[in-house]
């Protein structure tokens, strides 16, 4: 494949993985107005997003082996075609048990989208290059964190919360139009293809669980997943009912979250030469922790802004460094072993959501930032140790 071909496929993967991330994350500033009119606590209206974690895991394990066989791309091309009815069933959802069963459709659909574009950007992009053009990449999760945040909390405050999912709906359509026109034009963009069956899935997934650096890269996921979105799924909750803001005020500034995101996708280049994998993935662990332990003792929401800012630049230094990583995991079914990592991270999401939910119906937000600040930094600092433990033994 050319270089032209190579970016405008890039391109149009970061498209999708936009529209992922906003479906990921559109519920986030959601969860009072769900408790407001359906009648339920936040912490049960959090099911819309417990629920679609759970799904967008556990269907890694079917995405995986299907990219490695019929195509990465095109398999992203069918799941985002598929993303559209869980939108619209989520649009028209006429109770609360519809909304959460449309979701886990949203999810389990969406799984397939970003996984398999890092597999791909792996399979057509050298190591030497491939944090940096991961990083340009992920501008589309960024964005799409910011976009469905920020939308999410402006319907909510105006024209309803049904008209965040239709906004999505419209979304997954038009990307997944210019997906098969991609295909359409450039047959041979799954290069790739062909190299996994399904017979060969579970002896694959053996084989990835049994290297080490596999095991460090899935545990560390999973724990970032269940530390970091298990608090921040309920920060728009704690502005809302803290500082009495509005939801669309909520939504707007949980978007600096993504643009500390996209802070880090512009220094990657020179963060990456400066810090190398081990320096980015303590230094993040740390301004993780720091941030949340902020967001405890905040005298008021001004301050909150900065705060999130540093909580996206370190999130993204950690978590692209293990995206990297796991690129690396298993390059001969690359495709299987991306999708695991997916499911792990979003599983530990599952996890921490469900685990805070009860936390805040309990208690309060404060206590989930003060074991995200904990957790963090010791999940930084010990990749950061497992990576110094393999170069030395490579």
């Amino acid at each position: 494949m050319n270089a032209a071909s190579a970016q405008r496929a890039i391109t149009l993967l970061t498209l999708a993985t936009f529209a992922s991330a906003a479906s990921i994350r559109v519920c986030d500033p959601l969860l009072p107005e769900l408790a407001r009119f359906f009648s339920i606590t936040a912490g049960k209206a959090a099911q819309v997003i417990s629920a679609f974690a759970i799904a967008y895991g556990l269907l890694q394990l079917l995405y995986g082996p299907l990219g490695d066989r019929y195509g990465k791309f095109r398999v992203i091309a069918w799941a985002t075609l598929g993303g559209s009815a869980g939108c619209l069933g989520a649009t028209l959802a006429s109770d609360f048990t519809w909304l959460v069963i449309f979701r886990v459709l949203t999810g389990a659909t969406a799984a397939a989208i970003m996984p398999l574009s890092m597999a791909w950007i792996g399979d057509n992009v050298a190591y030497e290059q491939r944090q940096t053009v991961l990083a340009r990449y992920l501008t589309g999760q960024i964005l799409g964190m910011v976009g469905g945040q920020l939308i999410a909390g402006i319907f909510a405050d105006t024209l309803g919360w049904r008209w965040a999912f239709g906004s999505l709906l419209c979304l997954y359509l038009t990307v997944a139009a210019l997906l098969f026109a991609e295909l359409r034009r450039n047959p041979s963009i799954d290069g790739h293809a062909g190299s996994a069956t399904g017979k060969h899935f579970v002896r694959q997934t053996l084989d990835l669980l049994k290297i080490r650096s596999a095991q460090v890269v899935l545990a560390a996921v999973f724990l970032e997943g269940m530390a970091v979105y298990g608090a921040t799924a309920f920060i728009p909750y704690y502005l809302h009912t803290e500082f009495a803001l509005p939801l669309s005020a909520t939504g707007a500034i949980l978007a600096v979250y993504g643009m500390g995101g996209f802070l880090y996708a512009i220094l990657a280049k020179r963060l990456v030469a400066g810090f190398g994998e081990r320096g980015l993935s303590s230094g993040g662990g740390l301004l993780l922790g720091l941030a949340f332990m902020l967001l405890v003792v905040v005298p008021s929401w001004p301050w909150v802004v900065p705060t999130i800012l540093m909580a996206g630049l370190g999130f993204y230094m950690l978590h692209n460094t293990l995206q990297t990583n796991a690129t690396q995991m298993a390059p001969t079914f690359r495709g299987t072993a991306m999708s695991t990592f997916a499911a792990s991270l979003f599983l530990g999401q599952s996890v921490g959501v469900a685990l805070s939910a009860v936390v805040v119906d309990s208690a309060s937000p404060r206590w989930l930032f003060v074991a995200a600040a904990v957790a963090l930094p010791l999940i930084g600092l010990g990749l950061s140790q497992a990576l110094r433990v393999r170069q030395k033994n490579p």
